[in-house]
Order: C-alpha cells, then structure tokens, then sequence
C-alpha cells in the first residue's frame, strides 16, 4: 500500500471523507488492482475506525472498484481487459460526437483554454508529475465536452469519465507514449481551430486507439506476474 492520507473537508461526514480518500486512492493508482484492503490497516493508516472504513468498502464495491473474494476479503477490482474494450468502444462514439459539436460550437476561448492545458501538460511531462499529467489530460478532455453546450452529453462522459481514469493512469505511466500524446493533443487542437470536423473525429480516434494499443501490451505483463 502506497502513502495515502485522509482528505480533510469539514463540511462532509467522516464516512464520506473516508469514501473520497479511497476511492481516489484506487482511480489514481495508489491502491493497486488486487491489492487487498484490509480494514483495521486501512483503519490506522487514515487515523479512523473500522466503521467507515467498512462503510466506504461497501460503497466501492457497489461501484465496481472493489471487489469481494469468496473469503469476504475486499480487494481493488482489477483492470480487465473485457472492461478496457468496453469502455473505449463507448468512448469513442461519445468522443466522436463531442469534438464534432465542439468544432461547430466552440470561441476562440475555448481555443486558448486547449492551448494554455498544453503548455501545462507538457511542464509536467518534463518533471515526471504522473497525476499533474492524469489531471491535465482530463481537463484537456473536459475542455472539449463543456464547448458543445450539451448538458446531457456532458453528464454522460462525466460518468464515464472515471471509469477511464483508471486506464489513463496505466497509459500515462508508460514514459514512452507521453511526447506522441502532446503531438496527439497539438493535432487535436489545430483541427478544432480550424473547424475541420474530420480531422477531428480522426484525431481523436487515433488518440483513443494509441491508448488501447499501449494500454493492453502492459495489462498482459501485469497478468504475467500474478
């Protein structure tokens, strides 16, 4: 188990802040797929009682993140590759329509926010931050959705969003894919300047499929050690 500390917010309950502080643990990689979570470790690691801890592991488990073995052990779901197909073949219909909308949609603000996003992106690709990177590349992404002006598709790719936090994760640790993924993100932006609709569809699917391609290569050596 990695370093992880409670998030302190007066405003929400214990069992709440407790849920939070592990789930974020799980989507960011600090508890890993399989890694067993114990409650009375969890319990002293966060300074906390059993309670919530139980609490938060039931609340996960409803979520697909935490899994429970025949024992009644909890452990972190583990990133399958059935799930990884899933996942992408939904995003690539949603990420299709919302860079179609955004090419029509959006103000030179937007342009500028995408601009700005990459000059972030790449800082942190210099110092190695792989969180800072996850969070950018989210906000990348969350630039284009909020540019359509659709509510509905935007709640949907929220929902779907931490699902593939998980697999962005796995992809931004692999050093070698981060320079194609700020050429990924230059195209990306050029074609939505340009309100080239399909250049933007292909852009996007083609930074959707670079992650797949790396992403199933490392689930296989992950398989391979357990």
């Amino acid at each position: 188990m990695k370093d992880i500390s409670l998030q302190q917010d007066e405003y929400l309950p214990l069992r709440e802040v407790v849920f939070n502080t592990l789930r974020e643990a799980i989507l960011t990689g600090d508890l890993e797929p399989g890694e067993h979570l114990m409650e009375v470790k969890l319990a002293n690691k966060l300074g906390v009682s059993r309670t919530p801890i139980r609490e938060a592991i039931r609340k996960l488990e409803l979520e697909g993140l935490v899994v429970m073995t025949p024992r009644r052990s909890a452990e972190v779901a583990r990133i399958t590759k059935e799930d990884l197909n899933d996942v992408l073949e939904v995003r690539r219909v949603l990420e299709s329509l919302a860079i179609q909308l955004c090419c029509a949609k959006r103000t030179g603000q937007e342009i500028v926010l995408l601009r700005e996003n990459l000059n972030t992106f790449r800082k942190y690709i210099r110092e190695n931050k792989v969180k800072e990177i996850a969070v950018t590349d989210v906000q990348f992404h969350d630039i284009i959705y909020q540019s359509t002006g659709n509510k509905r598709l935007n709640q949907i790719l929220y929902n779907l969003r931490e699902q593939m936090y998980r697999y962005r994760m796995e992809y931004i640790k692999d050093k070698e894919t981060r320079n194609n993924l700020i050429l990924e993100h230059e195209e990306i932006i050029r074609a939505i300047e340009e309100r080239d609709v399909k250049r933007a569809k292909e852009a996007i699917l083609n930074h959707i499929n670079n992650q797949e391609k790396t992403v199933l290569p490392n689930m296989e050596k992950m398989g391979k050690k357990d």
